[in-house]
């Protein structure tokens, strides 16, 4: 009975064990098998089917007979393979983003040897874009843009931010005026982001790209970015009505535009093979120059400079467009440092402890002379002159705002309206003469003042009058005239009186001329009416 016991529990075993290993199997099987398509040769390999005995229990699969298929290789179309590696230097990494059209020519030629034959003014224009080209190469990349574009300060400014040309047009990337005001770049008397860099980088490739989705074509953009986008739509409307092509080269422009592209080219060839022209350019390392500093409160430019560790020179360097000695932290909430100096500059920020700022801004009440402004501000006027840029023999109008010592109530940041759109408006300084006139029959003191063209208001002030007071003819009336219309006045009025002088010596003399003409005639009268 024992032995019995003993054998049926070790068939249960057996079969357990068998289950076990069949499901193993089945298991092993699925992994080897391959859907069809997916075989590295792309053909169908059927999976082999587990034997299952009649018990149920599963044995050993079926292995497919036959060698397995040989993985093969496959060539990958297209050009060489992108290296990974990071470039050496910033010249590099231009390279690597080269993709315009070039343009082959003999007026690139000229511009090349024009290069070519000034090393010292290349080393000075790429040392200079050294602070500025990583950040510009920065953005081109993120808004995938040709590199091509990263060379163009070279032809506009030579990649200086203070540039202006004879039009108006300012800083790297010369923008005109208004063009720069439609996109966003503030231009008042406190700072003109046409230059600032990173307003104006921003400003210089929306614009590029707004060309290019316009006209579709690099060429064209770059063109009408130098042209504008309504003489190139003209050019290219008169070429399509006289049946000619439309490209760059084949369009009537003036000379600045037809050199343009290529001298843009000549740039590009010298930077892409300097060995193969025999340039040298200066090395610019592959990361920033400056980094973005947030500036919370008002800060003299000689305060920000000294924190950082910096010359005011090289801090205006990298933040051009700041007319001011302050920055005004409304209007410009971030200012540019060298990468390293940023860092020095918010260690001792933290522990400054003195006034950040010694300037602020005024904004004038009613149109005064500058002497008068400075008495109000406890300014000398030769400063407040100097500094605010108001040439002599001039007033400062109402609404103008002026930059002014902070004391007292004036012991405050500038607000943003001021700090935006500030101006500066001027009339000539005047020197007033008190003048007596006579009132006409039936005037009024407003009508008086309209015909001196003075206000009624300082006309009853001047007279302890009322603004509406009706005066006498012959009435006696003071008014503060400017001193020339005051000097026309009495000559004109010297005139007149030597007018009628004259003309009362004429008509005595006439009269005394018609008596002697007269006289004989009666005198002969008188003889001959005698016996």
């Amino acid at each position: 009975m024992e032995e019995r016991f003993l054998m049926q529990a070790l068939f249960r075993h057996r079969r357990c064990l068998s289950a076990a290993l069949a499901a193993l199997a089945l298991f092993i099987s699925g992994c080897a098998s391959v859907p069809g398509g997916d075989s590295p040769t792309g053909a169908s390999t059927p999976s082999a089917a587990p034997q299952v005995n009649r018990s149920g229990f599963g044995t050993d699969p079926v292995l497919p007979s036959g060698p397995l298929s040989q993985i093969g290789t496959a060539s990958m179309p297209g050009g060489s393979v992108a290296s990974l590696a990071a470039p050496a230097d910033l010249w590099e990494r231009i390279r690597r983003g080269l993709s315009m059209p070039d343009l082959d020519n003999e007026l690139v030629r000229d511009h090349e040897r024009w290069y070519l034959n000034r090393p010292d003014y290349i080393q000075r224009m790429t040392e200079r874009s050294s602070r500025y080209l990583f950040h510009i190469v920065e953005e081109i990349e993120r808004r995938n843009l040709p590199m091509e574009l990263a060379l163009l300060p070279f032809i506009e400014s030579a990649f200086n931010p203070q540039a202006v040309s004879s039009a108006r047009a300012a800083g790297m990337w010369q923008f005109m005026p208004a063009t720069g005001a439609s996109f966003d770049l503030k231009q008042n008397v406190f700072r003109d982001d046409r230059r600032d860099v990173l307003a104006s980088t921003r400003a210089a490739l929306d614009y590029l790209q707004q060309l290019h989705a316009r006209f579709g074509d690099w060429h064209l953009a770059l063109a009408a970015y130098n042209w504008g986008q309504g003489n190139v739509n003209r050019a290219i409307t008169r070429n399509q009505r006289a049946g000619l092509p439309t490209g760059y080269a084949d369009l009537t422009m003036p000379a600045e535009t037809r050199h343009y592209v290529p001298k843009l080219q000549a740039v590009k060839n010298i930077v892409a093979r300097p060995q193969a022209f025999g340039a040298t350019l200066p090395a610019i390392g592959n990361h920033p120059f400056f980094d973005m500093v947030t500036v919370e409160r008002d800060m003299d430019v000689a305060v920000i400079a000294r924190l950082a560790g910096i010359s005011e020179n090289d801090f205006r360097a990298l933040n051009p467009s700041l007319k001011q000695p302050v920055v005004m932290a409304a209007g410009t909430p971030t200012v540019l440092l060298p990468w390293d100096n940023a860092v020095i500059f918010q260690q001792n920020l933290a522990r400054h402890d003195g006034p950040l700022a010694t300037w602020t801004a005024w904004v004038v009440p009613s149109t005064m002379s500058v002497a008068q402004a400075a008495s109000k501000l406890g300014m000398s006027e030769s400063e407040l002159r100097s500094v605010n840029n108001i040439p002599p023999r001039m007033q400062v109008r109402a609404g103008s705002s002026l930059l002014v010592h902070r004391t007292g109530a004036r012991d405050r940041d500038v607000p943003v309206h001021v700090a935006d759109n500030a101006m500066l408006a001027l009339q000539p300084d005047v020197v007033l003469r008190r003048t007596t006139v006579k009132a006409r029959k039936g005037e009024t003191l407003a009508s008086l003042a309209r015909r001196y063209k003075v206000p009624v208001a300082s006309v009853a002030e001047w007279n302890k009058l009322s603004a509406g007071a009706s005066l006498k003819a012959g009435q006696s009336v003071t008014l503060m005239l400017p001193q020339r219309a005051a000097v026309a006045k009495a000559g004109g009025t010297r005139k007149k009186a030597a007018t009628r002088t004259a003309r009362t010596q004429a008509k005595g003399k006439t009269t005394t001329a018609s008596s002697r003409k007269a006289a004989p005639t009666t005198r002969t009268r008188v003889a001959t009416g005698k016996p």
